[in-house]
C-alpha cells in the first residue's frame, strides 16, 4: 500500500505599513516558500499566519490588534493554528509582548525570516509553543539569499530595500526604536537583487529606506545613492527607477544630476517636509528651515522641470497653534506638491515627544485641520493634472482595472495614476493582447486630483 501522501501546509501573511514591510512580508514569503510551505487567501485554510505590522500611528497598531482578536478565537477552534507577528509593533521586551498578546506564538525581526524555523519544523498536530529571538541580524553579503525577495513574475513593479533602519531623531517617529540603526546592503549585492527580479518580470523598481539618500554612508567604499542609480541603470530589460523616502538634508547636487542624466531614473521625489513653519520643524527634530526646503525644491524643479514633487506632512503636533498651522497652509501654497499625504499626530509611547510635551491640540481641530490640507491639495492637485490634458505620456501598464474587461492601469514617469483604453487603428494592433509590463504613449483626455484618464493608439503590434 502506498503511503498517504503529506497535506500541504499554508500560510498567510497579513501586511500593514509603508512600502519596507510590503518588501519585508516577500522576503518572509521567499522563505516559506523554500520550506514547502503555500500560500493561501483564506486563514481558516492556515496552518501559519503572520502579522507584519506597523506602529507609525496608534490607528495602524488598533486595525493589528483588531486582526489579533479574531486569530484568537480562530485558535480556541483551532488549537495547532500558528501565530506570528514582526514589523514595528514588536518590541525586544518578549515578556511584555506576550502579555499584552498571548495569541501570538512567535514575536521575530522581519530581517531574520530564519527566526521562523521553529514553527515551520514543528508537526502540525503538535501544539504551538511560544518562541521569541531578540538577536539582530547584521546585513552583509553573507546573508545575501536571505534577504532576496520572493519573485513574483505577475508584479511589473517591485520593491527593494537598500538601506535598513535609521539614525535620524525627529521627535514624533517610533522607526528608529523599533528598526534600529542604519544598515546599508552592498552595491553588488542590489545589483544582483534586481536583475533577479527582472528576469522574473519586473520593470520597475522602488529602492527604499527609511531615509533612502543615507544610502551607503556607513559602507567601507561609501558609495552613494548617485552611484548605485548609475549602476542600476546598466540592467538589461529594466525601464524605470525610483527611490523613496528622502530626506532633505541629504539631497545634494550630485542626486539630483543623477535624476536628469540617467533615462531609467524616474522624473519623482518623495519628499517629507513633515510642516510649514520653522519652530513647528525644530520641535519635530526636523534639521531645516522652511527656506532651505524651498531652496531644494527649486534647485530640482531646474534642473529637472517635469519633476513631480510629494510630501508628508503632520498636523496637531505638540503646541501647534491656528498660526504655525496657517503657515502650514501658505507653504503647500507656494510650493503646489502633486501629491500631500497628511497625518493627525498621534502620540507614539517611547518617543520624545510623548515623553516632553502634551498632545494639547483637541481631536477635532486635528481633524478640521486635516480636512484643510486635504481640501487645499485637492485643488492643487487637480489645477496641476489638469494642465496634462492632451499631451502625451508614457505609461507603464500594470495591469487591466479591476472590474474593467477594456481599460487598463498604469503609471507616468511622474508617478501619475493613469486608466486608459486602446484604441486600435488596425484590426490586429491590440486585439487579445496582454500590455501588462509594456510602456505605452497614452494621450491624456480627462484629469481629477488623483488620476489621469486617456487613450492609447497602437498603430501595429507592440514589440515582445
Amino acid at each position: 500500500m502506498a503511503a498517504p501522501t503529506a497535506r500541504k501546509l499554508h500560510y498567510v501573511i497579513w501586511t500593514v505599513g509603508c512600502q519596507m514591510n510590503k518588501a519585508d512580508s516577500e522576503r518572509i514569503e521567499n522563505f516559506l516558500d523554500r520550506q514547502g510551505y503555500v500560500p493561501t487567501a483564506e486563514v481558516q485554510q492556515a496552518d501559519l499566519v503572520i502579522l507584519n505590522t506597523c506602529a507609525v500611528r496608534r490607528s495602524a497598531e488598533e486595525h493589528t490588534e483588531g486582526q489579533l482578536g479574531q486569530l484568537a478565537g480562530l485558535k480556541k477552534r483551532q488549537p495547532n493554528l500558528a501565530v506570528a507577528m514582526t514589523g514595528c509593533m514588536v518590541v525586544s521586551d518578549v515578556q511584555v509582548m506576550q502579555r499584552r498578546y498571548p495569541m501570538v506564538d512567535l514575536f521575530f525581526s522581519s530581517l531574520t525570516p530564519e527566526s521562523l524555523q521553529p514553527l515551520v519544523e514543528r508537526p502540525p498536530d503538535e501544539p504551538v509553543a511560544a518562541v521569541f529571538d531578540p538577536t539582530p541580524i547584521e546585513v552583509g553579503p553573507e546573508t545575501a539569499s536571505s534577504l532576496l525577495q520572493a519573485q513574483r513574475a505577475q508584479e511589473v513593479m517591485r520593491y527593494i530595500p537598500i538601506i535598513y533602519g535609521c539614525d535620524e531623531h525627529c521627535t514624533y517617529c517610533i522607526v528608529p526604536a523599533r528598526r534600529g540603526r542604519e544598515q546599508s546592503r552592498p552595491v553588488d549585492e542590489i545589483v544582483t537583487h534586481v536583475e533577479e527580479v527582472v528576469s522574473e518580470g519586473a520593470r520597475e523598481v522602488t529602492l527604499l529606506g527609511q531615509i533612502v539618500d543615507r544610502y551607503g554612508h556607513d559602507l567601507p567604499e561609501k558609495p552613494d545613492l548617485a552611484l548605485l542609480l548609475e549602476r542600476l541603470n546598466g540592467v538589461r530589460g529594466l525601464e524605470r527607477i525610483r527611490f523613496l523616502t528622502s530626506h532633505p538634508r541629504y539631497i545634494d547636487e550630485r542626486l539630483i544630476e543623477a535624476m536628469r542624466d540617467l533615462p531609467k531614473v524616474c522624473e519623482y521625489m518623495h519628499l517629507p517636509v513633515q510642516h510649514g513653519d520653522d519652530a513647528m520643524l525644530r520641535r519635530m527634530g526636523r534639521p531645516y528651515r522652511i527656506t532651505d526646503y524651498e531652496r531644494l525644491v527649486e534647485r530640482i524643479r531646474t534642473k529637472l522641470p517635469d519633476c513631480s514633487v510629494s510630501t508628508d506632512v503632520i498636523v496637531g503636533f505638540c503646541g501647534e497653534t491656528e498660526e504655525q498651522f496657517n503657515a502650514l497652509l501658505r507653504f503647500l501654497e507656494r510650493i503646489r506638491f502633486d501629491v500631500v499625504h497628511v497625518a493627525a499626530y498621534s502620540p507614539r509611547p517611547g518617543t520624545a515627544s510623548e515623553r516632553h510635551w502634551a498632545d494639547d491640540v483637541a481631536g477635532q481641530i486635528k481633524k478640521e485641520r486635516l480636512w484643510a490640507v486635504e481640501a487645499l491639495q485637492e485643488q492643487i492637485a487637480r489645477e496641476i493634472n489638469t494642465a496634462l490634458i492632451g499631451t502625451s505620456q508614457e505609461v507603464l501598464v500594470e495591469g487591466q482595472e479591476r472590474d474593467s474587461g477594456s481599460r487598463w492601469k498604469g503609471r507616468t514617469r511622474t508617478n501619475k495614476i493613469t486608466f486608459f483604453s486602446v484604441q486600435e487603428e488596425s484590426p490586429q494592433a491590440g486585439a487579445g493582447l496582454n500590455f501588462t509590463g509594456r510602456l505605452l504613449r497614452v494621450q491624456i483626455v480627462h484629469a481629477s486630483a488623483r488620476a489621469l484618464q486617456g487613450r492609447a493608439v497602437l498603430c501595429s503590434l507592440p514589440e515582445a
